[in-house]
């Protein structure tokens, strides 16, 4: 916490000018009608000063030193306009500024905007203290979208984003489980999921569990950078997904906004937010609560989400700020059913002394600082300081609940890291060229105590016997990573990216695995060193000036996890020389926007997956038989990903006074499939191998598509949706029929459907309302071995939501 109040104590002597520095620029921006022009970006040149016009087309920029400027004022839709002014100190100086249409841009924005299209769109070649050019990348506009924001509908919210598996069995949407490519939707662990650019899991490199999901009302955002992320992020396989919170209204002091939903099953949720800016600062602050008793029984949940953010210009070139987060969730695990029960009635629990917690607190801090026009530097701080929590009757879900002692499991994250990146822009073959590169530190510790004797009740308590836990664990792990990446623009239709990313990490698992008989069974320290390189090159061609060509080719791995280093009995054995699996992504494809109403991006990806990490039965000199944990073989998924949207009314009319609808399909076909992978097993005794070769990839449905129409007439706007997605296994053996636990077994294929709607009533309100799983589908999308099942894990039927919005 000192680094904090340090931080608070910086901020109060920086602001000590802004009481004695008074320089005002003022101004109005309005278009060659002389209408006002709202939300237009007004940015000092050179500085890290901007803010935005309002509803009137006013905006104001304070305290800041005298001299001569160039302000630029940009817009979509209109011509980017540089003015240059001087200023004197205490002065207040007053602009009249017009800006030029682009005729053709505006018309399209205008179309595009009416019909909702820009919902989903992707990165700018460059942006942001990272380079995106040439990589297959998604941007999902939340704000865009008719979806039932309050319980983080991600079937709704990722319906654009193609090959995106989806595990819907997360009633409070408080954890996301989300994957692509035939990799498992776990909590989202393969991909490396952050918040405004800073970690949010528990230990990306050894415990990657997202946990932790912010509010979607907050969430200006969400961006996915696929495979080709690891240069600049390092792990994950599945790549990046970034949550971006909304940023202070720089067009006023002080706004404020309420967005209450009611809904099925005691649904309540009420979300809070205020910001604005005042001179050099901007600030921000949320508060969200959010209640219901779940779609099946036992399915309770109440969870606080809170979060603050202020930002500082201490100078023309140098900004501060400050970012703060806290989550709190109680929810009641209903369990999982076997295939029996799912079929009698999906919505019973036989397990009702379930619970699971995840207190969450994530402070951040950074600093941007312009060095020249054309480089700048960002340093990002953060820190995850958290629990993960669970209370419950533990047996396999064929097992009637004994109503004796619980099992408690709790683990306790105490992670820190930092990052410090350079961009650069330079002139080279006559060209601009742009260099990116980066240095992050990170330090993480996991303790992790299992398997305690918890109390008799029904209720959320966490209470231990005598004898506290029986396993007790510790996992330390530190990183250092660099990377450089390089944009070549050799014309203005052809560039070739190309980095490198240097990798050390240092691992260590120490402490007690159980105690038997009373006695303690220790663990041998088990520690891992490595150092390792990743190298990725990627390229683009404009076709058009609205369409391009993209490739890549970049290296990724997924470290040793806690998991894999956690041998389930003593009599286990890890393998000393287990290895980081690593391997490599493959990106082409075709992408843009054709006319000013279709959108487009096709691919082909492939994936290859090597020196995956299982379990083989071995057999010691004596006979006896042990299971080793190595570095077993490699999988493949390789396809086809592909999204359009078409306006089939501004095709044939152009304009219509009785509104426009817009018709999206995201498809998707994967091949994931097992290369040379042995297994083993053992029966009466005696080891049986087996090769996986030619087997699906568990959890890794070939179809999924999902198509939607938006149908929008003024402040109306109508949304229905279809996902259609194919069966899958829930084992690498590819089990058929289930067993009786209903741990294994085929997910069989489903369709499911959703409508929601919107009117904005005035400018600044608007009531939503909708239905989620419109035709009450039973299926569901996991079966689960463990927590929170075992067993199958049911998808919510039908439900019901109205949300009213207000802004001040």
């Amino acid at each position: 916490m000192r680094s904090l109040y340090l931080f608070v104590g910086v901020f109060l002597l920086l602001s000590v000018p802004v009481f004695a520095q008074k320089n005002v620029l003022k101004g109005k921006i309005v278009d060659e009608k002389q209408l006002p022009v709202q939300g237009a970006s007004v940015v000092l040149e050179g500085t890290v000063r901007g803010v935005q016009s309002d509803l009137e087309g006013n905006f104001e920029i304070k305290d800041f030193p005298k001299g001569d400027y160039r302000l630029k004022i940009s817009l979509v839709g209109f011509e980017t306009l540089i003015k240059e002014f001087s200023i004197d100190e205490k002065e207040t100086k007053s602009l009249e500024i017009t800006l030029n249409e682009e005729a053709l841009l505006l018309d399209e924005f205008r179309l595009s905007a009416s019909r909702g299209i820009l919902g989903q769109t992707h990165l700018p070649e460059v942006d942001d203290f990272r380079i995106n050019a040439g990589k297959k990348n998604e941007v999902i506009r939340i704000s865009e979208i008719n979806a039932n924001l309050a319980m983080n509908n991600s079937r709704q919210i990722f319906a654009k984003t193609p090959g995106i598996t989806i595990w819907e069995n997360d009633g409070s949407g408080v954890q996301l489980g989300v994957a692509s490519r035939g990799l498992s939707p776990n909590r989202s662990w393969e991909f490396n999921v952050r918040m405004n650019g800073y970690d949010i899991t528990p230990d990306p490199m050894g415990y990657p569990e997202a946990y932790f999901t912010p509010p979607m009302e907050v969430v200006e955002q969400i961006e996915i950078v696929r495979g080709a992320s690891s240069l600049q992020y390092g792990s994950q396989f599945g790549g990046l997904m970034n949550f971006v919170l909304r940023k202070p209204d720089k067009s006023t002091r002080f706004t404020a906004e309420t967005i209450n939903t009611v809904g099925s099953n005691g649904l309540f949720s009420s979300f809070n937010y205020i910001g604005g800016t005042e001179g050099k600062w901007n600030y921000t602050a949320y508060y969200q609560k959010r209640v219901g008793n779940g779609w099946r029984e036992n399915g309770e949940f109440n969870t606080d989400h809170a979060h603050m953010e202020v930002s500082y210009a201490a100078t023309n070139r140098l900004k501060l700020g400050m970012e703060m987060t806290y989550m709190t969730a109680d929810t009641q695990q209903p369990g999982g059913l076997t295939d029996s029960q799912f079929e009698e009635d999906s919505r019973q629990s036989t397990r009702a002394r379930n619970w699971f917690s995840t207190p969450w607190f994530i402070p951040s801090l950074y600093a941007e600082y312009l060095i020249s026009p054309k480089t700048k530097l960002s340093w990002k701080a953060f820190g995850t300081f958290a629990e993960r929590n669970s209370v419950g009757f533990m047996r396999p879900i064929n097992v009637e609940d004994d109503l004796g002692n619980r099992q408690v499991d709790r683990d306790y994250y105490t992670t820190y890291g930092t990052e410090l990146r350079l961009s650069s822009n330079y002139t080279l073959f006559g060209k601009d060229q742009t260099l990116m590169s980066g240095l992050r530190y990170f330090n993480g510790h996991i303790d992790r105590k299992q398997l305690g004797v918890g109390t008799t009740g029904s209720d959320l308590d966490y209470s231990v016997a005598a004898g506290d836990y029986r396993r007790d664990l510790d996992f330390s792990n530190i990183n250092l990573a660099a990377f450089v990446e390089n944009v070549f623009r050799f014309s203005d239709k052809f560039l070739v990216t190309a980095g490198v990313r240097v990798e050390n990490i240092r691992s260590v698992m120490e402490g007690q695995l159980n105690v038997v008989n009373g006695n303690p069974q220790l663990l041998d320290q088990i520690s891992r060193a490595r150092s390792f390189a990743l190298v990725g090159v990627g390229a683009e061609y404009h076709l058009t000036s609205g369409t391009e060509f993209y490739a890549n080719f970049s290296q990724a791995y997924r470290p040793v996890l806690i998991s894999d280093l956690t041998p389930p009995a003593t009599t286990d054995v890890i393998d000393p020389n287990l290895k980081d699996s690593k391997g490599y992504n493959v990106d082409f494809g075709y992408r843009g926007t054709l006319f000013s109403y279709l959108q487009f991006d096709v691919s082909y990806f492939l994936l290859n997956y090597a020196d995956r990490i299982g379990t083989i039965a071995q057999t010691r000199e004596d006979g006896s038989i042990y299971q080793f944990r190595t570095n077993l073989g490699n999988s493949v998924s390789q396809g086809f990903e592909g999204y359009v949207e078409f306006d089939p009314v501004t095709a044939l009319f152009g304009n219509s006074r009785f509104g426009y609808l817009h018709l999206f399909a995201s498809l998707a076909f994967v091949d994931a499939t097992y290369g040379d992978f042995e297994v083993t097993s053992v029966t009466n005794g005696q080891i049986q191998p087996k090769n996986l070769k030619g087997n699906q990839v568990e959890n890794a449905p070939r179809k999924i598509n999902r198509y939607g129409a938006t149908y929008n007439l003024g402040k109306f706007s109508m949304t229905w949706q279809l996902s259609d997605i194919g069966k899958a296994f829930s084992d690498a053996s590819n089990t058929e029929l289930p067993n009786a636990a209903a741990t294994v077994g085929v997910i069989p294929a489903y369709r499911v459907q959703d409508l929601s709607a919107s009117w904005n009533l005035w400018k600044q309100h608007s009531l939503k309302a909708g239905v989620n799983n419109l035709t009450n589908e039973n299926y569901f999308t996991r079966r689960a071995g463990g927590y929170p099942g075992p067993g199958i894990m049911p998808a919510d039927g039908r439900t019901f939501y109205a949300t009213l919005a207000l802004k001040f």
